[in-house]
């Protein structure tokens, strides 16, 4: 009968050492994980920061190129009603015209760069996305794992180490940019 206990309190042993090692290996993991996720939002939010003041400087232009249009047509009728001479405003209107276009192409430069912004706002949020998504898999596992310990329950393990084997492939997907992206599990957590 000793035999028998022993037996079990060396499997009961075996099995919390296996779990010990769990928690240890798949938290070294995700805690240099959460060193690159932190950064990835860090980054995040500069690009987005980006964004928004690139496309703040696009509507900028976008008035002074529609006010200067303005005047431009404004001196343009004053020159065919014949109120002025169209020397006088000769050189206003070159000026003019010449600040439509600096306006026109300064207005394609900042959509370009806010546009490029947000594509690398969205290809970040993706990496970003992976990382949660390791996360959320970690919480699972570990959570799986303690319940093991505390039930003696060796499925429990490999069900935990299932997931463990998620935390991994999701944060490897997010430090090697591979392109995995479960997007009905993020839409929906989102």
């Amino acid at each position: 009968m000793q035999l028998n206990s022993s037996s079990t309190q060396d499997k009961e042993r075996h099995l919390n050492a296996l779990v010990a090692v769990t928690v240890v290996i798949l938290s070294v993991f995700m805690g240099i994980a959460k060193i690159k996720d932190d950064n990835i939002v860090q980054t995040m939010q500069l690009a987005k920061s980006d964004a928004v003041d690139s496309w703040s400087q696009y509507q900028a232009k976008k008035i002074k190129y529609h006010l200067t249009k303005s005047s431009l047509q404004q001196a343009n009728l004053l020159i065919k009603s014949g109120i002025v001479k169209a020397e006088v405003f000769r050189e206003e209107q070159d000026r003019l015209a010449a600040e439509l276009k600096r306006y026109e192409s300064d207005s394609n430069e900042l959509q370009s760069q806010a546009k490029a912004f947000e594509a690398k706002y969205d290809a970040l949020n993706f990496h970003d996305d992976q990382f949660d998504m390791s996360d959320a898999t970690l919480a699972i596992a570990l959570a799986m794992a303690a319940v093991a310990a505390l039930t003696s329950n060796w499925s429990l393990l490999l069900l935990s180490w299932c997931f463990g084997s998620v935390v991994v492939l999701f944060g490897l997907a997010g430090f090697l940019s591979w392109p995995l992206h479960p997007d009905w599990l993020a839409t929906f957590l989102s």
